[in-house]
């Protein structure tokens, strides 16, 4: 076999090599992409009670994602009112829509608790789930009558900036009725953002 033959012979294994790769990453990519998944999002502030309109949500691809409303059922979204306040940008999970307009929802109550400096993120916005929780050194109850009350999960329906510099700020939570006390008697209260659930809300 002549030098220039096999030359010729190496470059068509390099082309097929070529191909075999692009193929493979090809392949790749389209399992990745198959894995993800079109969901709702909100496109703009929605407040409480007000019905969802279909110009308020829009559609985005994420990987594998839980406890959000897929685009396949907004049809069983659009036309109900909102439980909770539902923010720009953030997912769609089933239980913040319902039938009713009452606010608080039925069973629910909203509770106000001052969050000290670094007791919460510095950019909560209402409509996060969050978990309330004891402050670092632990709450007690007022009297020591009873045990200190566990966290509290919840939704953010507003913050207040703090009236003075290091005050602090007061955060907005609906709340289970029964769990509302429990709240009221953390001291030091901090607050954890959650991921949104699919169940009900809050």
């Amino acid at each position: 076999m002549t030098g220039g033959r096999r030359r010729r012979l190496g470059w068509v294994w390099a082309g097929l090599g070529a191909v075999a790769v692009s193929a493979v990453g090809f392949a790749v990519v389209a399992q990745a992409m198959g894995d993800r998944t079109p969901v709702l999002v909100l496109t703009r502030d929605v407040p409480a009670g007000q019905v969802l309109k279909r110009g308020d949500l829009h559609a985005v691809q994420v990987a594998a994602e839980t406890g959000v409303v897929p685009v396949a059922d907004q049809d069983t979204v659009v036309g109900r009112r909102a439980r909770v306040p539902l923010v720009a940008g953030a997912f769609l999970a089933p239980g913040q829509v319902g039938t009713s307009a009452q606010f608080p929802p039925p069973g629910h109550s909203q509770v106000a608790i001052p969050v000290e400096p670094g007791g919460a993120p510095p950019d909560l916005s209402q409509g996060e789930r969050v978990a309330v929780l004891p402050g670092p050194a632990g709450a007690g109850v007022a009297g020591g009558e009873e045990e200190a009350p566990s966290g509290v999960s919840g939704t953010v329906t507003g913050v207040r900036a703090p009236e003075s510099a290091g005050g602090p700020r007061v955060v907005s939570v609906l709340v289970e009725t029964a769990a509302a006390r429990r709240v009221a008697q953390l001291e030091h209260p901090r607050v954890v953002v959650l991921p949104a659930e699919g169940r009900e809300a809050p």
